[in-house]
Parts: structure tokens; sequence; C-alpha cells
């Protein structure tokens, strides 16, 4: 689509506005290739940063692999459904085109069909910049993709690895948001989290004392000086999986519960 069509809908605004937001305006047109130039770059629904950090917040990597295949998934069906729209609108626009080339008497009817034209060139355009700024994410989410897969060792996951891997999840992510909720609270968990970790069979006693004793080492070590790291909570929370693995199994079972069916999964790549 050319730039004079790309402005076009702009341009045609003169005969609406009044007469003082003329300069505005003119001054909109002779931006507006730059601003469309440097629109290419946010033609996406988030950041490269966003998606890593604050998007895929799974705690553990086969989760953050179901994260990222799930953003896969709904960005392809999109990418799908836009290219079925693009391929109507070209035939749109071709029969359009056809129409106006072998002369339409009716000179009203002749400017209908050539904003109808119009409308769909300007559609053409902005599914092309959506379409586009998808394919950025899709490249994105595969080398994540096979990041977490190289630093499993894996070259697929199974949904057997996937359900072998829930126990961890759930206990990082429980005791996680338990040291978030105990912070401003005095060092005391939440209820919800007290909930889960009932619901998981975990032992809430001893969860709220590692509680207390991680924020009391925080304390000293900044008493001498030394600033907690992240990555000193991230390794408490995998210590919390280690030691309590395999004991939301047995609440399972105490329930009457197979919580893992060998029998009911898939052990191969799809």
């Amino acid at each position: 689509m050319s730039g004079s069509k790309e402005l076009a809908l702009i341009s045609e605004q003169k005969d609406l506005v009044a007469v003082d937001l003329l300069p505005m305006v003119q001054r909109i047109e002779e931006k507006m290739p730059a601003m469309m130039r440097d629109s290419d770059n946010f033609y996406k629904s988030h950041s490269q940063y966003m998606y890593a950090l604050l998007d895929v917040t799974a705690i553990t990597p086969i989760r953050r692999v179901k994260h990222i295949l799930a953003e896969v998934s709904r960005t392809k069906g999109a990418l799908e459904e836009a290219t079925l729209k693009q391929k109507r609108n070209d035939i749109d626009i071709r029969e359009l085109e056809s129409k106006l080339a072998a002369g339409v008497e009716d000179p009203f009817e002749r400017e209908r069909l050539e904003i109808d034209l119009l409308e769909k060139q300007v559609n053409v355009k902005n599914i092309a910049n959506s379409v586009n700024g998808a394919i950025r994410k899709l490249a994105y989410f595969t080398t994540q993709y096979e990041a977490i897969l190289q630093s499993l060792g894996k070259d697929h996951i199974t949904e057997e690895d996937y359900e072998k891997e829930e126990d961890r999840y759930h206990i990082m992510t429980c005791m996680k948001q338990a040291l978030i909720s105990a912070r401003p609270r005095g060092g005391w968990i939440d209820e919800g989290n007290n909930i889960y970790l009932f619901d998981m069979g975990l032992p809430a006693a001893e969860a709220q004392a590692e509680v207390h004793a991680y924020l009391q080492r925080e304390k000293e070590m900044m008493a001498q000086g030394v600033m907690p790291t992240h990555e000193m909570t991230m390794r408490w929370l995998e210590s919390l999986a280690d030691k309590w693995a395999g004991v939301a199994r047995r609440n399972a079972e105490y329930r009457g519960w197979q919580l893992y069916d060998d029998k009911s999964v898939l052990k191969r790549g799809a």
C-alpha cells in the first residue's frame, strides 16, 4: 500500500475538522510516514523483557515450556485467522478493481466502490502489521523453547515429564507465594497459602518455621551489610521441593487417590 493511500483517510478529514485545527492535520501528515515506520517496532503484544520475566513466570522449566507452547498455540491460531482474512481481502480487492476497471455509470456507485476498495486496502495493511509482529513473537518463543530444552538436556517434552514435575512446581510456587505474603505480615503466611499447603498435604507448621528462618537469615545478612539475592531465594525454594518431594503423593494416597497414573500419559514427543 503506497504512502499516499496510507494517509488518505487522515488527509480527507480536512473537510471535517475546524479551520483552526488544520495546522495539526498538516503536522500529522508530515510526521505520519516516520511514525508508521517506527510503529513496526511495536506490533506485538509485549516486549521480550515482559515475556521473559513478567508473563512467563512459572517457577519450574517444564511449566515455562507449557506457558510458552500455550502462547505459541494462541499466536499460531491468530496468524491462521489473519491469513484467511487476508486471502478474503485480496479476493475482494481484485473484484472491486475489476468492477471499477469495467466502468460504472452511476457516479455515486463508483464512489462507494472506491471507498470499499480503500477500506480493504487499509485492512490489508493493518493485518500485515499484526502478522509481522506475531511472527517476531513466535520467533522469540521458539528461541526460548529451544533454550529450555537445551538446559534440560532434552529434545522434546512429554506429558510424563510434565506430570512428574508438578510436585516441584506446586511446592515452589506455594512457598514463593507464602514468602511474599509473609514479608508485610510480620513473617506470617497468609490464609490463602495456608489453604494451598493443606490441600497438598504439606506440613503448614514446618512451612511457617521455614519462612521465619529464611526471613531471619536475610535480616542477619543485611545487619552484616550483605544483601540477599534472588538466586538465594530460588535455591531455598529448590531445597524445599527436594525436602518435601513425595509428601503430596502420600497425601493423595491417604485420600484413596493415585497421584500419578503411568498408564494414562503419553511418554513420547508430540
